[in-house]
Formats: structure tokens, sequence, C-alpha cells
């Protein structure tokens, strides 16, 4: 039988080492970071493996965006899939923009009358908004006069991000180290509604079948995939559904503050997807619940402590 061992801080650990420390104690939400750590560190470790990485909720804007870019440069991620808000949020910040925190004290009709939109504590300027519907109205004049009538969401993810100078957006970095970014929801976004006003002019033509097709040949040529999975919603379910190609994810670790009680998938336990065979029967599977842009950074800085120790050896 496993004895839990009490953890120990001292003022000059590392976050390693405070999470060696919750290994050890081995339980509750210590045990969860813990075991969440030994899975990335081993999708990291293997190149055999493949992975996802899938962002619902506002990551872009919590403050996830330079942790995201380090995953990407470091090449522990491999494909992205992501909410269309989080790609907004990413040009927004690259077009000067970033979000700003609110007061404690909120009056919604006050922020409304100001020119700014609010989630949660996180405050957007108006003017933000107008400057990537000036943005993608050139770049979707652009597509449009190159000829083409039809473009995956993936595809015009890259064309954004060509457009990006700046190189602490996300979006770059991704195009730069061939990461992948799917939006299997961009329409439910800012950049649907200037889709829709694109085309009531010029027609242009959303192919999502094609990035089917591209994730599905990225499963198929696997060896292995892995999945990190923030929140829950349609990129969660995007990633895991495609993974039925292939009878499932062989290690999953998933932060969410979804519950499980109503059936939903965003709350649905790593386990659930045994049964779907969405992922395979393994004990590659980590459940953290809690908020991502506090627990995601440790479980990183942790995983990079360790691969720096090890290139250090």
């Amino acid at each position: 039988m496993y004895h839990i061992q009490q953890m120990n801080i001292h003022s000059s650990m590392t976050v390693g080492q405070l999470v060696q420390e919750m290994k050890h104690a081995g339980v509750l939400g210590a045990g969860r970071i813990a075991r969440a750590v030994s899975i990335m560190l081993e999708m990291a470790q293997d190149s055999t493996y493949t992975v996802f990485l899938t962002m619902a909720g506002p990551m872009v804007p919590g403050g996830l965006r330079n942790i995201i870019r380090l995953l990407i440069e470091q090449k522990i991620i491999d494909v992205i899939i992501t909410s269309g808000a989080n790609v907004v949020h990413d040009i927004i910040e690259s077009l000067g923009y970033p979000g700003r925190k609110a007061s404690l004290s909120l009056d919604d009709q006050s922020l409304r009358a100001q020119g700014l939109g609010r989630a949660g504590d996180i405050l957007f300027e108006q003017e933000g908004f107008e400057a990537l519907e000036n943005t993608m109205r050139q770049i979707l004049a652009s597509i449009s006069d190159s000829g083409l009538t039809r473009i995956s969401p993936s595809h015009l993810v890259v064309k954004l991000a060509n457009y990006l100078t700046d190189d602490t957006s996300l979006l770059h970095a991704a195009v730069q180290h061939e990461v992948p970014i799917f939006v299997p929801g961009i329409l439910d976004s800012m950049i649907g509604l200037h889709l829709w006003m694109h085309d009531q002019m010029t027609p242009l033509e959303l192919d999502s079948i094609s990035d089917l097709h591209r994730l599905s040949d990225l499963v198929y040529d696997a060896d292995k995939v892995g999945a990190i999975i923030l929140g829950g919603g349609l990129p969660k379910h995007h990633a895991l559904g495609v993974n039925i190609l292939r009878d499932g994810l062989d290690a999953a670790i998933q932060v969410t503050m979804d519950r499980p009680e109503a059936g939903s998938f965003s709350g649905a336990p790593l386990s659930e997807a045994i049964s779907w065979k969405k992922i395979q029967p393994t004990k590659n599977v980590a459940d953290v619940i809690g908020d991502a842009t506090i627990l995601f950074p440790v479980i990183v800085a942790a995983v990079i402590e360790q691969l720096s120790n090890q290139d250090d050896e």
C-alpha cells in the first residue's frame, strides 16, 4: 500500500521540485498535476508522438500566449485545434491592443458606453476589433484578388499569420515552425462575421472538409498521438473525434473546470472517451480540475525544467 508523503517546501525550490513534492503526496489535485507533468514529459521526449494541443476559453487573452508559443518553438506540440476567439485575440494583440485588467467593481453599462467589452475581469477595447475588421478586410480582399474562391480554415490561418509582423504572435510562430492550426468553429467568432461580410460582395467559400482530410492524414501517419486539452468544447471533441480513426489517443491530459454531472463532453473525464474509442485503453491520462491559466503554466514550467536538466546531463 502506498503511503502518502507530506509535501515540503523551501525558499529556493524550483517549480519542478514543487511538482516532485506533489508527486510524493500523489493524491487529489497535487497528484493529478504530477501525473499530467509525467505524461506531458513522455510526449515531449518520445519523438514518435504527434501531440495535439486544444484550446477553448480565453487562453490567449488570459495570459497563455507566450507559453503556447514556447511549446511551438520547443517542438513539444505538433498540431493546434482552437476556438476562433483565441485566433482573434492573437491577431488583436499583434495589432497593439492587448486586453486590460478590470477593476473589482464593474458596471457593464458603463463599460459599454466606454467602448469596452468584458470577459471575466479582462477588458477589450472596441478599437482593437475595429483594427481587426480593417485587417480582415485587407486580407480577404487579397485572397479574392489572387483568384481563390475556396479556402480552408487552416489555410486562412496561414494567410492571417503571414500578414502579422509581430514576433510574439503564436499564429506567426506556428507557421514558422509548420504547426498547423485548425479552427473548426471559426464562424463562431468575429472572423466568421468578417467572412460573411466579405462574401456579400465577393463569394468566398469556407472549405472545412479539406481540413478534416488534413487532420485524418496527420492521425493516420502518426505512430502515437497524444493530446493536451485546455478547456473543453469543440476543440476537445474535434481532437478526440478524429482519433477514432486510429482507435483513440495513446495519451492525454486535460485541464478543465467543467463538471461531469450534466453529461457534457467538456466536463467528461478522459476515461469516458475510452468507451467511444476516442482514447485507447491506457493509464496515460490525467484529468486536472481547475483554471488552466493557473495550472497549465505550472505543468509546462515543470516539464521544461526537466527537459533542460536532462539536456545538461
